[in-house]
């Protein structure tokens, strides 16, 4: 299904995981696409040169998620490579875990600025772009909403935080037609968290389906909301989860 035929999309944190997964789908579905990446060029070659094989534009743009100098620019970049933007995807994230006590200030402060930070400056450079019937969507997590281990609550409060601004933001940009979700990916099959890996029965035994999800569901689901169908879907949190916070 060809439904994004003429729009360019922005993902961040596309060279691998859940991004890349979405970069493919957004392309599979018609759109042009600029991937952002912090270290990996390698890898973000390997998806622009797949997806310009597919028969889309494609470009790789290197953007440190920290830097606001550094969003802003690969934003402009972005929207001056495809012609513009109609979609903008916040995937970019990191994780600090463990207990409070032993966080560093560091540790807070990386967190708020890729997770919470960057996803504020890059809509906001986006909104330059992005004509009516366009999109932003943000990559959340389920932990937003329930925290069932301990060692979580930075990670957790940075996503708790993106529910708040993409209520609010759907608000201030509704009357433009601009639509803002955010999606709350459960335990997905990445190199961050193997189906395989050491945390993988306690993640399992949480959810009523048993099984990890797959990034092509996660973005399965970034390219609905991304389609004209989900317009009236605005300011909502979509959990993909196999029912762990069921």
């Amino acid at each position: 299904m060809l439904s994004l035929i003429g729009k360019r999309a922005f993902v961040t944190g596309g060279s691998r995981g859940i991004g890349a997964a979405i970069a493919r789908r957004l392309a599979a579905e018609g759109a042009d696409v600029a991937i952002a990446y912090e270290q990996s060029a390698d890898a973000a070659q390997v998806i622009v040169e797949e997806l310009n094989n597919a028969g889309r534009r494609a470009v790789a743009i290197q953007m440190d998620a920290a830097s606001p100098d550094s969003i802003r620019q690969a934003v402009d970049r972005a929207a001056a490579e495809l012609g513009g933007l109609d979609i903008l995807v916040n995937n970019a994230g990191i994780i600090r875990g463990g207990p409070v006590e032993t966080m560093s200030v560091k540790d807070i402060d990386d967190t708020l600025a890729v997770n919470v930070r960057a996803v504020l400056l890059a809509s906001q450079a986006a909104l330059v772009y992005l004509p009516k019937g366009g999109r932003i969507i943000s990559t959340g997590s389920n932990l937003a909403e329930r925290v069932p281990d301990a060692g979580m609550s930075l990670y957790s409060m940075s996503k708790a935080a993106l529910i708040g601004w993409t209520k609010g933001l759907a608000r201030d940009l509704g009357p433009r037609g601009i639509t803002v979700n955010i999606v709350h990916p459960g335990s997905t099959d990445t190199d961050m968290n193997p189906a395989n890996g050491p945390r993988s029965e306690a993640q399992l035994n949480r959810m009523a389906i048993k099984s990890y999800g797959r990034v092509e569901d996660v973005a399965a689901l970034v390219a609905f909301v991304a389609r004209d169908e989900a317009r009236s879907i605005n300011g909502s949190g979509l959990t993909i989860d196999g029912g762990a916070n069921a």
